[in-house]
């Protein structure tokens, strides 16, 4: 169960076996109105900052999104994507709900992206499946119809099995469909955590199918949103999602998924946490004398398999 996205000179590979997976939202003009402004205005110095910033934090695929009311949204889509291109090497997902939007952004993409997304009315799949199909792209389900959001998590589950057997039968395989099981408001729906895990479950083990999601959403309207957020990309993890759209530059959103992949046993050696946690310990602590870190030795991370051997040690004695 592996989704390979690309770029022009770079692959992503997305699945259980892999480190979870940052789609960076951030290029999304959506409730940002000097952002929407600048790009209706032919201004893409932001897009090119947020592009930059979000790669630099541990994004590993882009999400660009044009939705402007009143604006040539193909047209801005488009050179979004060439210029985001331009200064990384990242996959993208093409994002709108415009579907000449859509074809607009996968005639300008150079590589194979991520398409988002495609709901499961039938109006909706037989607009969109078409040009996957043609593209040859990966597309994100959204575990919803003509019905609306279902709170049953089987009756979502019931619309993303109609997405996948729908693109099969458009020759899509079923690794190049992402589900996305709908993380509803925590604080309107009292049972939207345990929803979206149970979804992202039995898309797993019964569609052998990978999931995603928009991790902000199960926090709208609550305090302390990135606390809930962190915690709950965490916990979608462990139910075996594989990535996100969120905010890479979030903190705790950041810590959180550095964690559930030592946990889930997708860091060696705990290697990527053992950097992650010195560069938090150095900027916490500026002024404190630096210590040199152990020397790679033959591509080896020297300090993470000590700490490994010292684990392993300790296991042994019971602690």
């Amino acid at each position: 169960m592996e989704t390979v996205l690309t770029s022009a000179t770079k692959s992503v590979r997305i699945g259980p076996d892999h480190p979870f997976v940052v789609i960076g939202e951030r290029i999304n003009p959506t409730g940002r109105k000097l952002l929407a402004a600048e790009m209706a205005a032919g201004n893409y110095d932001r897009v090119r900052k947020d592009a930059l910033a979000q790669v630099a934090a541990g994004a590993v695929v882009l999400d660009v999104n044009a939705g402007i009311p009143l604006a040539d949204e193909p047209a801005i889509l488009a050179e979004a994507i060439r210029i985001v291109q331009s200064i990384t090497d990242v996959p993208l997902c093409i994002d709108s709900s415009v579907i000449k939007a859509l074809e607009s952004g996968l005639a300008a993409y150079q590589g194979k992206p991520l398409l988002n997304s495609v709901t499961g009315e039938d109006e909706r799949l037989e607009a969109v499946l078409p040009l996957v199909a043609k593209y040859r792209c990966a597309v994100i389900g959204i575990s919803n119809d003509e019905t609306g959001i279902s709170e049953d998590p089987a009756v979502r589950f019931a619309i993303a099995k109609k997405i996948v057997d729908r693109a099969e039968s458009f020759g899509i395989p079923r690794e190049d469909v992402l589900i996305d099981p709908l993380a509803m408001p925590i604080g309107a729906v009292r049972t939207a955590g345990q929803s979206v895990f149970t979804i992202v479950r039995r898309c797993r083990e019964e569609l052998g199918v990978n999931t995603c999601c928009g991790a902000s959403n199960i926090s709208f309207g609550l305090p302390g949103r990135p606390q809930l957020n962190g915690a709950f990309v965490a916990m979608a993890i462990a139910a075996g999602m594989s990535c996100a759209i969120t905010n890479p530059l979030d903190a705790e959103i950041k810590t959180m998924i550095m964690a559930g992949d030592a946990l889930m046993g997708h860091d060696e050696n705990c290697a990527n946490w053992l950097k992650y946690a010195r560069a938090l310990q150095a900027a916490e602590a500026p002024a404190a004398p630096a210590v040199a870190a152990a020397k790679p030795e033959g591509g080896r991370d020297v300090e993470a398999e000590r700490a490994a051997r010292e684990a392993r040690r300790a296991a042994r004695r019971g602690g």
